[in-house]
């Protein structure tokens, strides 16, 4: 899986996920996967997260590895726009 990987421009965050949906019209279900240590374990946990990412073009597909941006929200649950697709699924 590919880890998380974050920068900041201009105070917007980024993040690199996997397109886990492409079902909807203009918009994609990215995965955002994230570890960390446990603190009584020790051992390192691997976190999900999952956002709504707007995708004008329709030009993302399932599997598809993907960058996101912060933008302003676009409906309840967009607030993230499609910047780039890092790697095209196999």
């Amino acid at each position: 899986m590919e880890e998380q990987k974050v920068q900041k421009k201009a105070g917007k965050k980024s993040f690199v996920g996997i397109v886990t949906s492409d079902k909807m019209d203009k918009t994609i279900v990215v995965s955002i996967d994230s570890k960390k240590m446990d603190r009584l374990y020790k051992k390192y946990v691997t976190r999900t997260k999952k956002c709504k990412v707007h995708d004008e073009k329709n030009e993302a597909h399932v599997g598809d590895t993907v960058r996101i941006v912060e933008c302003s929200p676009i409906s309840k649950d967009k607030c993230w726009y499609l910047d780039k697709i890092v790697e095209r699924a196999k």
